[in-house]
């Protein structure tokens, strides 16, 4: 196991951030670890990367005890921080270049430029750290954290600050950057965790609540309500539609096209057809919603 974390709990005062949870990555896989705010994601990544120490349990990282070998640890690790800190008055090379003299890089000009192509920093390479844009400051954290071609990565918010197409170019760097490396990554945005993800990790008040994969978490019951989208060839009302039974919920998705909800364990499928019927109505096409990763994650974290 690339991380190993066992029965990690970290306490603050009376209020345990972090509540009794183990879970392990291999090495190569791309880890998405998610919650609502507060939930213990930050803290659970700053045990793990040897910043704050455990109150109790064990983390282990490449078969090495953060507590006991912490600087053995962080060689390993690449850490990009949610506030993700930096020298405003450095120019980038003048602050890449020193983090390569804290790793004692070899070869370190020739490596500078191979993170800041690979980065996409390139143009404002000259510039300082202080006069530029949250999503290229974003790059520059994920640059250092790189730089010393780590075996782990755990990024907090890597694409925080970033514009679509730029989202794009850093998701597509973490997918290369797993192939070959561990990456435990925290975000709030489900999408990234379904495109570049093979497996989440859900957190909840200091509580591991799901981990799987996201196909798998997307198929998962939860409450058994079924979300039908059906289309008619003739616009009707919603409040109509929410008189039939066991139909909870109905909203007009457009022209034609409704979105229907029915009570846990009740399939409205047969009563829709015969609402149609009834209403002198064709039924164009009908398909019952699968559960998204964010519905998944509102059901298991919603309080």
């Amino acid at each position: 196991m690339s991380i190993q974390v066992k029965s990690l709990t970290k306490t603050y005062g009376e209020q345990k951030a972090v509540n009794d949870i183990s879970f392990s990555i291999e090495t190569g896989e791309i880890v998405g670890f998610i919650g609502p705010n507060g939930a213990g994601k930050s803290t659970t990544m700053k045990i793990i990367t040897g910043f704050i120490p455990p109150t109790e349990g064990v983390v282990e990282v490449e078969g090495y005890d953060v507590s006991e070998n912490s600087l053995k640890v962080r060689e390993m690790i690449g850490y990009l921080p949610e506030n993700n800190p930096l020298y405003e008055n450095m120019f980038i090379l003048e602050y890449l270049n020193y983090v390569a003299g804290i790793y004692k890089i070899k070869n370190r000009k020739a490596r500078i430029q191979e993170i800041v192509e690979m980065t996409g920093l390139t143009k404002e390479v000259h510039k300082r750290i202080g006069t530029l844009s949250k999503g290229y400051r974003q790059r520059v954290g994920l640059a250092q954290a790189i730089l010393h071609d780590p075996k782990v990565l755990i990024l907090d918010e890597p694409t925080g600050g970033l514009d679509p197409n730029q989202i794009v170019e850093i998701r597509s760097l973490i997918s290369q950057l797993g192939k070959e490396k561990t990456v435990l990554l925290s975000t709030h945005l489900m999408q990234e965790v379904e495109a570049i993800c093979d497996r989440v990790i859900i957190i909840n008040n200091g509580k591991i609540v799901a981990n799987d994969k996201a196909s798998k978490l997307s198929e998962m019951k939860m409450d058994e309500e079924l979300t039908v989208v059906v289309e008619f060839d003739q616009k009707v009302k919603p409040s109509a539609l929410r008189e039939i039974k066991y139909v909870t919920k109905a909203v007009n998705l457009k022209e034609q096209q409704y979105l229907v909800q029915s009570k846990a364990g009740k399939d409205i499928r047969a009563s829709l057809f015969q609402y149609a019927v009834k209403n002198n109505l064709t039924v164009l096409s009908m398909a019952q919603k699968d559960k998204s990763l964010e519905d998944v994650f509102r059901e298991l974290t919603k309080e």
